[in-house]
């Protein structure tokens, strides 16, 4: 069975927590309080769900967790998109995470059909 820090689904997950952090850290008290704690939370629980339901062992659970992160995943885009238009974030950078979670996407899409199947494809 492979490692779950070996998962790319993981690995971009982690990748997506920190730069949100990196970009939420540099902002007022003000916006850190009001958007910046529900977007951390949004981008933590994605890689935190992956985590969980990898630790549950059932296939059952382990989709059920990755649906619930996929979920926290469009929180995130959505926050992130009211941080662009609230002027907190740049064109760029709200383009560059679009493309990072369109990528994390099509692999958490993979992970969840490979869930129960006896090799992963990552």
């Amino acid at each position: 069975m492979i490692k779950l820090d070996e998962l790319n689904v993981y690995k971009s997950a982690i990748e997506i927590a920190h730069e949100v952090w990196d970009c939420v850290n540099k902002w007022s008290y003000f916006e850190k309080d009001t958007l910046g704690k529900q977007l951390t939370r949004a981008a933590d629980s994605i890689v935190l769900n992956i985590s969980e339901g990898y630790g549950r062992f059932s296939f059952k659970e382990n989709k059920m967790f990755c649906y619930y992160a996929r979920g926290s995943a469009y929180e995130t885009m959505t926050a992130l998109k009211l941080a662009h238009d609230r002027k907190l974030i740049s064109d760029e950078a709200l383009t560059i995470f679009k493309q990072k979670f369109e990528h994390f996407l099509r692999l958490l899409n993979a992970y969840i059909k490979s869930i129960g199947v006896s090799k992963i494809e990552d």
